[in-house]
């Protein structure tokens, strides 16, 4: 009877590790694809963007004939987008170069009153706009679901079968060097 007992016991807690390795990789699967989906709207408005450029670098060549330089640093990011392997680093570091030379571009444009008034130009700045709100949205959103996905991975006992799974860290999308300095204010 005691040995009926204790094989009984053995059972139960093998059949509950079991449904806890079962439960844990559904959730790690889950997350995973979350993290993926995430990833997959980044690069989405991130093409979109680059997408977008050549209209606007067109309005602002039309007005700025000699500032032949930031067009040609918009162009080759461009390139490299399109030729880029899609690792998560990558991308961001592509987005930070674009981002800066976008900034660029735009000053150009400060130096061209009949550029600012000119409607197409003007709209094109708003669609830019809209879109960068909504990539640092998504790249919120990626980030925060990355941390979690992490943090799953990560935490005893989670982290002994997360290993044996093969469930690995994913990569957060780094914010520009310009964005992490802090903002100055002056009177």
């Amino acid at each position: 009877m005691m040995l009926g007992s204790v094989l009984f016991g053995v059972a139960a807690i093998a059949v509950a590790i079991v449904f806890f390795a079962i439960s844990l990789y559904n959730v790690l699967v889950q997350q995973r694809m979350l993290v993926k989906e995430a990833s997959a709207d980044i690069e989405t408005l991130l093409k979109k963007r680059f997408d977008m450029v050549p209209n606007l670098v067109n309005t602002v060549k039309g007005y700025a004939k000699h500032e032949e330089g930031v067009f040609t640093k918009v162009t080759e990011l461009r390139t490299k987008m399109q030729a880029s392997g899609g690792s998560m680093a990558e991308l961001s570091a592509l987005n930070n170069e674009m981002t800066s030379t976008l900034k660029s571009l735009f000053a150009v444009a400060e130096n061209y009153p009949n550029l600012k008034a000119d409607a197409s130009f003007l709209q094109l700045q708003n669609q830019l706009s809209d879109l960068e709100t909504e990539i640092q949205k998504s790249r919120r959103y990626y980030n925060a679901t990355v941390g979690e996905y992490n943090t799953k991975i990560q935490v005893f006992p989670n982290v002994l079968l997360a290993n044996l799974m093969k469930f690995t860290p994913a990569e957060f999308f780094a914010a520009a060097d310009e964005e992490k300095e802090p903002v100055k204010v002056e009177f």
